[in-house]
């Protein structure tokens, strides 16, 4: 079967080429349309692209996978999802019972041969079960299945002309990135963190801080309110700052319930 297109999201660049290579293997006539290391870009291009299957790890920088799959019931519900994994066997066990696809690293050639035909079957019978979806995603939230990689920040140190300033991270409205380095907006200003936005996430606790668009990361507690405009986009206005800050539309799905 030709026209079949897919997103792979993984920030591990030996296990992402390996994953290719394999595919190109199993499944010739699928058409890869984006490559992404981070789930911000993942959702983005998923939202762009609308491929047929996503290949998705649960463990990426910034966005998890399970936020990435949320988000796309609004920009691309036809998109089959599999999931790629390396935890336990909580993990395994709601997959198995969701009975959405998953892949355990290392990945094998003959277990990604099964999920491509599971894939390609469930399209055929007319798309993914996205109530079962969401029914996986919600035990994967209650699951202890995303062990942090480093301890969260309390606070950080930033440029600010030739003085460097101690910042703690309940001041901050908002990280913006800026090529290689990083904008801290507080209530009393801006400064520049000498490290990258993608490096920056992992070192961030989750439900304080939210990422709105690519190269963007704010923080709840200086949200005043969203308002989501014609095109899908929203806009948060802050508590402490005059300016807003828009929202990617495939990010708008993180706002749900504001």
């Amino acid at each position: 079967m030709s026209g079949w297109r897919a997103v792979i999201a993984e920030d591990e660049a030996l296990l992402r080429q390996s994953l290719l290579t394999l595919l190109a293997e199993v499944w010739p006539a699928l058409q890869v349309v984006a490559e992404c290391d981070d789930g911000a870009s993942a959702l983005e291009a998923i939202a762009e692209h609308r491929p047929d299957v996503v290949f998705l790890d649960i463990r990426m920088p910034g966005l998890t996978g399970i936020e990435v799959a949320r988000g796309m019931g609004e920009v691309s519900p036809g998109t089959q999802v599999v999931f790629v994994t390396a935890y336990d066997q909580y993990a395994i066990d709601a997959f198995e019972q969701g009975a959405v696809d998953y892949l355990l690293k290392p990945i094998g050639r003959e277990r990604l041969l099964a999920t491509v035909q599971r894939v390609q079957a469930r399209v055929a019978a007319g798309g993914p079960d996205n109530a079962l979806l969401d029914a996986l995603l919600q035990r994967l939230d209650a699951a202890p299945v995303l062990p942090r990689a480093q301890p969260q920040l309390a606070w950080i140190t930033a440029s600010c002309g030739r003085e460097t300033r101690l910042i703690l991270l309940d001041d901050v409205a908002y990280f913006q990135a800026d090529n290689k380095y990083t904008v801290v907006m507080t209530a009393d200003g801006e400064a520049l963190l000498r490290t990258p936005l993608r490096e920056l996430l992992d070192a961030l606790d989750p439900q304080a801080f939210k990422q709105i668009h690519r190269s963007t990361i704010v923080n709840m507690k200086a949200v005043a309110s969203v308002v989501r405009d014609d095109t899908g986009k929203g806009r948060l206005r802050l508590k402490t700052r005059s300016e807003t800050l828009i929202v990617s539309q495939p990010f708008m799905s993180l706002f749900r319930g504001m």
